[in-house]
């Protein structure tokens, strides 16, 4: 899961992974009987459009043409399996610039993007899983180079988690690989694993936001960690680099004539950084063509009523959330933390933030699947119900004794600081509705706004919080796209909060090869999730987009990738 600030995994079913995803995923609607009880009565199943991107033919689409894109931030680091770069304005401005090696449609399915490989398939060998991975021999790089094996083997060395020098968004899979080996020729690499991986296609893959990057430039940690610093110095996509302005705050692409696949229908893109409150007036005075209004009542009325524009909205596995930093000396002991999560009225927050939305008001009781998901069941324990009084017990039998309006423990105030963005007009809401509930219990909350540019790299990334309000975005595999946000001591956990079990339960998961037992493990993973009490889940996040009505094949595109070279204005 990638991140955001905004009110951040098969061809090729492998023999292995013999579930496939869209079984995990598809709407409990489209599931059997067993499907259909796995939501607790009681809870609303949300109605959700899969996609909603205006598709249309490439033949029907004009030839040219600028698309001005809006972003929440202008990165500092601009690779997006670097950790500082795991969050959502660099993975958008990234996505049409490197290799992604699969293409999942709006069910989660994935097949086999053809201008990256040819084939990949997996099978058992001596009793090891083995990928082999048949790259497509005209790609190469934009400094001439071709795509070879060397270069998935330099990711596997960066990513596989055996040496913290390199910071890494991610090791999932990555870890259990053992070797990877040139193959038949320069153009195919061998991948054997300790143990099965049934999301083996999690890796480089768009979906899950975890795309190949070149030998050249990760070889080592210290390439790894600053090549991508403030430059975006090597792409294979089919646009390329023009400018990134800083003082502007824009990134401008322009289709890339080495470009090997099908011709790109736009000339250029230009992301721009603009406050997520700004989006939409951005939108409506003709600046950006395309944005995330995320759950943003004005910005959804803004476009509505906008001439020319469209609303596109679809379902996916996109959650809001808050973070508690459980290392945080005020925050050590599991038992405050849950005291907290059962402090706040999370239907309250839930219904203020997506009044107005044209979205179901439900909240959200799960951290690995979202309420429409095959499977999707509460197992929180009571953790996730509204119970202040059940919240003052435990701060009680934690040793913080109401003193006054505060509660003091060791001469200390219990006094957390709320970390939110500037511009999100949603975490300003969200704080002040915090700071009433949880002072009803005896906790004092300050709220800290900060620069939007600064909220992931200064502050959520280095722990600098006790709450952070942001959205975890989602991908096709519950199991894997998911770890790194919650595996103990590791990844992007900015929680830090974790157990052995959780970790235990999301590896079954990984490596399940029939529906019930990823169903079963993913909900253990889940309850083990609660009683750590790092994140406290909110709702699912709607995903609604402001663009031009004659943008084609661009929106809310649910569990699907975007195809930038099919992406246009219409005739």
């Amino acid at each position: 899961m990638g991140r955001r600030p905004l009110p951040r995994r098969t061809a090729l079913i492998a023999c292995l992974a013999a579930v496939p995803l869209s079984l995990v995923l598809c709407s409990c609607g489209s599931g059997g009987p067993d499907a259909a009880q796995a939501v607790p009565s009681g809870v609303e199943t949300p109605k959700l459009t899969a996609v909603d991107i205006n598709a249309h033919d490439r033949a029907e689409l004009r030839q040219g043409g600028t698309l001005n894109v809006a972003i929440a931030q202008f990165s500092n680091q601009w690779s997006p399996i670097h950790a500082d770069g795991n969050e959502s304005s660099t993975m958008t401005v990234t996505k049409p610039l490197l290799p992604t090696f699969f293409r999942s449609d709006a069910a989660g399915t994935q097949t086999a993007n053809p201008a990256y490989l040819q084939d990949a398939h997996a099978e058992v060998v001596n009793g090891r899983q083995v990928v082999t991975w048949t790259l497509n021999p005209k790609a190469k790089w934009s400094d001439g180079t071709p795509i070879t094996w060397r270069d998935i083997e330099a990711n596997w060395r960066a990513l596989k988690g055996t040496d913290p020098a390199w910071k890494a968004s991610s090791s999932t899979g990555f870890e259990l690989v053992t070797a990877v080996e040139r193959g038949k020729d320069d153009f195919q690499a061998v991948m054997t694993f300790e143990r099965p991986f049934s999301e083996w296609q999690s890796m480089f893959n768009g979906a899950a936001n975890a795309p190949l990057l070149p030998a050249s430039r990760i070889a080592t940690p210290e390439l790894f960690n600053t090549s991508y610093l403030d430059t975006i110095p090597v792409t294979a996509g089919p646009f390329k680099v023009e400018k990134l302005d800083p003082a502007a705050q824009t990134v401008t692409l322009v289709a890339d004539p080495a470009w090997w696949g099908e011709k790109p229908m736009l000339d250029r893109i230009v992301f721009r950084a603009v406050l997520p409150n700004g989006m939409a007036a951005a939108f409506a005075k003709g600046e950006v063509d395309f944005f995330d209004n995320g759950p943003d009542v004005a910005g959804y009325q803004l476009v509505k009523n906008t001439k020319g524009a469209a609303v596109r909205r679809a379902g996916g596995p996109d959650f809001r959330q808050f973070t508690l930093n459980s290392r945080s000396p005020l925050l050590t002991d599991p038992t405050v933390r849950q005291a907290v999560f059962q402090a706040i009225n999370r239907d309250a927050i839930t219904r203020t933030d997506l009044s107005g939305l044209d979205w179901p008001t439900v909240t959200l009781n799960n951290h690995l699947l979202v309420s429409n998901q095959n499977a999707y069941r509460d197992n929180s324990l009571g953790l996730s119900r509204y119970d202040p009084a059940e919240a003052a017990r435990k701060l009680d039998a934690a040793g913080w004794k109401l003193d006054g309006d505060v509660r003091r423990k060791d001469g200390k105030d219990l006094n957390l600081r709320m970390v939110v963005p500037a511009g999100v007009t949603q975490g300003q809401s969200e704080a002040a509705a915090t700071t009433k509930m949880l002072k009803d219990v005896g906790i004092k909350v300050t709220t800290v706004t900060v620069a939007a540019n600064e909220f992931f790299d200064k502050y959520v990334n280095r722990h600098d919080f006790d709450i952070a309000a942001y959205s975890l975005i989602g991908t096709p595999f519950p199991a894997s796209g998911s770890r790194a946000n919650f595996v103990q001591n590791g990844g992007t956990n900015t929680s830090q909060a974790g157990s052995p079990a959780a970790d235990a339960a999301l590896d079954r998961a990984a490596a399940a090869t029939d529906a019930a037992t990823v169903f079963e493990a993913i909900n253990q993973a889940d309850g083990e999730l609660w009683k750590v009490a790092g994140v406290l889940p909110l709702y699912q996040r709607p995903q609604l987009f402001g663009a031009r009505a004659n943008l084609a094949n661009l929106g809310a595109h649910g569990l699907s990738d975007i195809v930038w070279e099919n992406v246009g204005f219409t005739k």
